[in-house]
């Protein structure tokens, strides 16, 4: 299993951009599989405790019956649209695929249920510094970290 810690420790720099694009905004944007095979966009919010990262479904949620029947999701931060002419301050996004382990009910707060991540790519797409070339990095804990530009 592959939890939030062991990508930090792999790639510290890269982790901490990441993170810093999930934790600017409280919602996020998870693809679950339906019972049919398509896929179930949903709302969530998620959050980097203690080393993993962790996120919640409600009573009865499709989202959380999904994970049940298929562990597989995929997690998008917050989408921002750069400004027109200052593409360069653009922070980019950022994605976390994985397999969802239930952790049992949520502790405080509302009534649902909690589940910790098995991580198995993290994803954080942005501008060169010029501003001129796409830039998407990706870590899989088989491979690494690798890079690829896009003009």
């Amino acid at each position: 299993m592959t939890a939030w810690r062991d990508v930090e420790a792999d790639v510290p720099e890269f982790a901490r951009r990441v993170r810093a694009l999930f934790d600017a905004h409280r919602h996020k944007t998870i693809a679950t599989i339906r019972a049919d095979g398509g896929p179930r966009i949903s709302g969530i919010e998620a959050e980097f405790e203690d080393g993993e990262l962790v996120f919640g479904s409600m009573p009865q949620a499709r989202k959380g019956a999904d994970l049940h029947r298929d562990p597989r999701f995929a997690l998008h931060s917050a989408t921002v649209d750069p400004v027109q002419g200052a593409e360069a301050d653009w922070p980019g996004e950022a994605k976390i695929s994985g397999r969802a382990i239930p952790a049992g009910p949520i502790k405080d707060g509302p009534a649902g249920e909690r589940f910790h991540t098995d991580i198995t790519e993290v994803v954080h797409t942005h501008l060169d510094d010029a501003a001129t070339v796409l830039v998407v990095e990706w870590w899989t804990p088989a491979h690494g970290l690798r890079r690829v530009e896009r003009e």
